[in-house]
């Protein structure tokens, strides 16, 4: 099954177009995990436990993994997403893509190592960069183009010879040649409701990541108004922060399960 295939059957099997991400920061553990051995997994273990079926998606970010020296626990949680919820997706937050050789092992790492079921990709230096991740047909291939942070303004806006805006180009282009296994999808941030907009008519129904609902600030009901496609999905809308730290307590997991919850109502309500 292609990802693509068993993302839509996640949009279905849930109701749900919410993605949760997994970013643990050891400093904002609750104390009743962090003495815990892998006390990453543990917590990711019990956000999953109380979240998979509010879900459509997972997505761990590789970062806060190598940069806590904590890839076992990574592998871990990975390990444990496809066997207690094995019918939904897991992106692996990667953001890779570099030279031919080096992007082959980014590759390898992402959908070997770890076993992802999608890896997100810059699209800086081209299509050569990104091949690598394309030709495994069977996994996705995210491509950032109009991210929600507040400086992307200052790359994804500038306007080609032709007037046409730079993320406009790479929609363009991740939907045309570069989709050529028809595994793509697009990263396009809920603080920007109204380019989505204009990615969503440039790419017709490829799916779309949305970051930056939640403590970012999005506007969800923007990006739904925009966003969805003629079947009301279309969409894995991600929230991190403000799940997975809901409560600094022993109830950290009920209560990232209720967030969970809460959003997919909101989304659903709007849809």
């Amino acid at each position: 099954m292609s990802f693509i295939e068993k993302l839509s059957r996640a949009w279905k099997l849930n109701n749900s177009l919410v993605c949760v991400g997994l970013d643990p920061d050891l400093a904002k553990l609750p104390p009743c995990v962090r003495q815990i051995r892998n006390p990453i997994f543990e917590f990711n273990k019990a956000i999953i436990d109380a979240t998979c079926e509010q879900v459509c998606c997972y997505k761990p970010q590789i970062a806060c993994y190598e940069g806590q020296n904590a890839e076992e626990d990574l592998a871990m949680t990975m390990a444990y997403l496809k066997s207690r919820c094995p019918a939904i997706p897991v992106i692996l937050d990667a953001k890779r893509a570099d030279i031919g050789s080096t992007s082959k092992m980014y590759a390898e790492a992402a959908f070997v190592r770890y076993g992802a079921d999608a890896v997100t990709v810059n699209p800086y230096m081209g299509m050569d960069a990104l091949k690598p991740f394309l030709d495994f047909a069977d996994r996705g291939v995210v491509v950032l183009c109009r991210t929600s942070n507040p400086g992307a303004k200052e790359i994804q806006d500038l306007t080609m010879s032709d007037g046409t805006p730079l993320y406009k180009h790479v929609a363009a282009l991740v939907a045309g040649p570069w989709n050529y296994n028809g595994n793509n999808m697009l990263v396009a941030g809920a603080t920007f409701p109204k380019e989505l907009g204009e990615i969503r008519r440039i790419v017709g129904n490829m799916p779309l990541l949305v970051p930056g609902v939640g403590a970012q600030g999005g506007d969800l009901e923007g990006v739904l108004k925009f966003g969805l496609t003629s079947e009301k999905t279309g969409l894995v809308i991600n929230s991190s922060r403000g799940i997975i730290y809901a409560s600094p307590g022993e109830d950290f997991a009920q209560k990232a399960g209720s967030e969970a919850l809460k959003l997919k109502e909101a989304i659903n309500m709007y849809r």
